[in-house]
């Protein structure tokens, strides 16, 4: 069996108590390789009242050591789709343009601390886009995930395949679940599949487009497959490999105390037709286990939203109990060749 191992330095980085909009958690972070300098892109908190969440850029030279760019955001809330919140970003580069994804939401969510929706069925997340070729100036596309799949952990391939933009992501309504909810014959959710095909609960889909607005081809890829589980979405864009689509996603699920735990996965998917998984590690590679994963906003929590191959480690960044970033390491061979012994090919 193999296990990410924690950088020493962790958590790699922290709330930042003089700034205000990041004072109080800074988590999920998307990362990038580029000018041999990573680019580390990391949601943050600054008041717990309505909970509102911004983006902020640090840069490391060695992928530990991280420096905050900006005092302001660069990405923030601004729009109708995303007015009270941004959350959770994920980068990827396709040629000389770096695309980043991240959760908008159009409804205050907390106000006084408290939620402010009944359920979580009443909150429609949606998934927008933002590109940029130096990380200093951001296009902003609105939203690209389907209407009203509640849709969440997009992430964008690195290269079109046969022209076709590839996208994981987590629509939390594409599930029989949703329809136990009172408000599912009130939402068109979008969706020819029929209800048979359906997973019970959340779980990682493959779609395309070539515009990146309308998708087609929706093919379910990861399921929950114990009754234990919660749901498994996308974690990290997937990093091309000699040998498939290295895929690091989460997977939630019940302890035995009725607890949830956030954990990490692992997929290899075939590099001409993604919708295939070659490969499945059927344990985790990272589960909470220090105190700042397992104690924070969020308990129990390791949430990998970054992945970079530097110098043939794999850097996985991942977000800590909703409260902090860490960085997680792995010998890429040591990865692929725990893969060989799942192979389904």
């Amino acid at each position: 069996m193999i296990e990410l191992k924690r950088a020493k330095e962790n958590p790699i980085l922290s709330p930042n108590r003089d700034i205000v909009w990041e004072s109080e958690a800074v988590f999920n972070p998307g990362a990038i390789l580029k000018d041999d300098k990573v680019y580390l892109l990391y949601r943050a908190i600054g008041e717990y009242d309505t909970y509102i969440s911004r983006i902020g850029l640090a840069t490391s030279r060695d992928g530990i050591h991280f420096e905050r760019k900006n005092r302001d955001p660069v990405i923030e809330p601004r729009d109708s789709y995303d007015r009270w919140a941004c959350e959770d970003p994920r980068i990827t580069q396709i040629g000389d343009i770096f695309y980043i994804t991240y959760v908008a939401l159009s409804q205050r969510i907390r106000e006084g601390g408290k939620p402010t929706y009944e359920i979580i069925h009443n909150l429609n997340s949606q998934t927008a886009l933002v590109t940029t070729k130096d990380f200093v100036k951001f296009q902003r596309h609105g939203i690209i995930t389907p209407k009203n799949s509640d849709n969440r952990d997009v992430v964008i391939f690195p290269e079109k395949i046969d022209g076709k933009f590839v996208i994981l992501h987590r629509p939390h309504r594409w599930c029989k679940n949703w329809f136990k909810s009172p408000k599912f014959k009130k939402i068109d959710i979008g969706i020819s599949i029929s209800f048979e095909k359906l997973p019970q609960r959340p779980a990682t889909w493959i779609s395309y487009s070539y515009d990146l607005k309308n998708w087609f081809d929706h093919t379910l890829l990861i399921r929950s497959s114990h009754e234990s589980d919660e749901k498994t979405g996308p974690g990290v864009p997937p990093i091309r490999t000699d040998k498939g689509w290295l895929l690091i996603y989460h997977h939630v699920e019940k302890d035995v105390k009725n607890r949830i735990i956030y954990t990490a996965k692992a997929a290899l998917l075939d590099l001409r037709d993604p919708s295939k998984i070659i490969a499945k590690i059927p344990y985790m590679i990272l589960s909470p286990k220090e105190k700042y994963e397992i104690s924070g906003d969020v308990d129990n929590v390791v949430f990998p939203t970054g992945a970079l191959v530097k110098n043939d480690d794999l850097f996985v960044y991942y977000g800590a109990a909703d409260k902090n970033c860490g960085l997680a390491t792995i010998k890429l061979n040591e990865i692929m060749d725990e893969f060989l012994r799942y192979s389904n090919v």
